[in-house]
């Protein structure tokens, strides 16, 4: 665990993204609270005059298009849900752009999927339009493009809060501050009396996930265990969180004057860019089943996998694709990238290195995939 205080990650911190969910940005009918955003931009333009760099990560999309279209309940089908996103993601970004050019800010808007993030050469293009973004003076405001993500297609990050901690992933010891309806990550259900705020988290440990208490809402996707996977996501790369209530238009002031508000999540390691995108962006291409050998190699040993250590392989993948190593009972041990696309695993699994020549006719690497490119799921977890 690396230790720091609240002041000292703000102080040091050069990298801030901000998310900011539908239940802080519209109002109970559903319609966007001007002034809400009008105080939001505000802070953040205030918070780039120190220095710092400012990524918005801004829901409400549907919740605008619900207040246009007059709906009072979130749509529940697909389509109707892409829509109603469509409707509203342009008042959406044309308040944003009001209120920060009168600020002689400009605004960028980000629409991404899955997909664009999980393709390591469209993460790389990414990572180069925020940095570029970043460098010309603009706001990134970024949103799930929900008019084009599909579930079925694996193409949709689900809430705001998991690509909130992937977009933080990009940049190495960012802060990633989640603006919510609750103050912030509570002992038991807030609201019971007796239930507490938890101010710090610095170890994760299996009884975070059971204290959370869902709050329902019509008009967002994300809950509180979803806030609690996008921390372990940010701490396991490095990176600071913290959880704290959007409803107080001046709370990233506070934050920013040393005031201890909300639940902060302290990080715990910090990775190489290419582990934390292999171990948080991508979803697998394919999954690697292996023996209890090679499993405890990987686990505990930091090894590479090789051929003989594999049972079986599913999926579609190919060189430089991310897998799932898993073991004897389907449980991930692992993800990594492949050195060899899932035709040739199926023809040199269970043989020996020295074999590969042999069998496939050339042999550029001994590993299906190699240590270097490996990260296991242990190592994200609290001593």
């Amino acid at each position: 665990m690396i230790s720091l205080s609240r002041q000292e990650i703000v102080q040091t911190t050069r990298h801030l993204i901000v998310k900011v969910g539908t239940n802080v940005l519209t109002t109970r009918d559903g319609l966007l609270n001007r002034d809400r955003i009008r105080s939001l931009v505000a802070e953040i333009c205030a918070i780039r005059e120190r220095g710092v760099e400012v990524i918005l990560v801004s829901s409400g999309a549907v919740g605008a298009g619900m207040g246009r279209l007059g709906l009072s309940k979130r749509p529940k089908s697909h389509p109707e849900l892409q829509a109603v996103a469509a409707v509203g993601q342009g008042t959406l970004i044309q308040f944003y752009e009001q209120e920060l050019d009168a600020r002689g800010v400009l605004a960028a808007q980000v629409l991404l999927t899955a997909d664009d993030l999980a393709r390591r050469d469209r993460y790389l293009n990414a990572c180069n339009t925020f940095k570029s973004l970043l460098k010309f003076g603009a706001l990134p405001i970024v949103n799930e493009n929900d008019a084009v993500s599909t579930a079925e297609l694996d193409s949709t990050f689900g809430d705001n809060d998991r690509l909130a901690s992937l977009v933080a992933n990009i940049f190495p010891e960012s802060l990633l501050i989640l603006l919510t309806d609750v103050d912030g990550l509570y002992d038991g259900d807030p609201s019971l009396p007796e239930s507490k705020l938890v101010s710090v988290v610095d170890r994760w440990t299996p009884d975070l996930m059971r204290m959370v208490a869902e709050k329902r809402s019509s008009r967002s996707k994300g809950g509180m265990s979803s806030k609690l996977r996008a921390a372990q996501t940010v701490t396991s790369a490095g990176g600071c969180m913290m959880i704290a209530n959007g409803d107080d238009p001046e709370i990233l002031t506070k934050i920013y004057t040393g005031e201890e508000y909300g639940t902060v999540f302290f990080p715990r390691r910090r990775l190489p860019a290419r582990k934390r995108w292999v171990r948080f962006a991508p979803v697998p291409s394919g999954s690697l089943v292996v023996d209890d050998g090679a499993a405890k190699a990987l686990e505990t040993q930091g090894k590479s996998l090789l051929p003989i250590g594999v049972l079986n392989c599913f999926g579609r993948f190919k060189k430089g694709d991310v897998v799932s190593i898993v073991d004897r009972e389907n449980r991930e041990i692992a993800r990594g990238l492949a050195n060899y696309g899932h035709k040739e695993v199926a023809m040199i699994r269970g043989r020996r290195a020295s074999e590969i020549a042999d069998i496939l006719g050339f042999c550029p690497y001994d590993e299906i995939v190699h240590r270097d490119n490996i990260q296991t799921n242990a190592e994200f977890l609290d001593d």
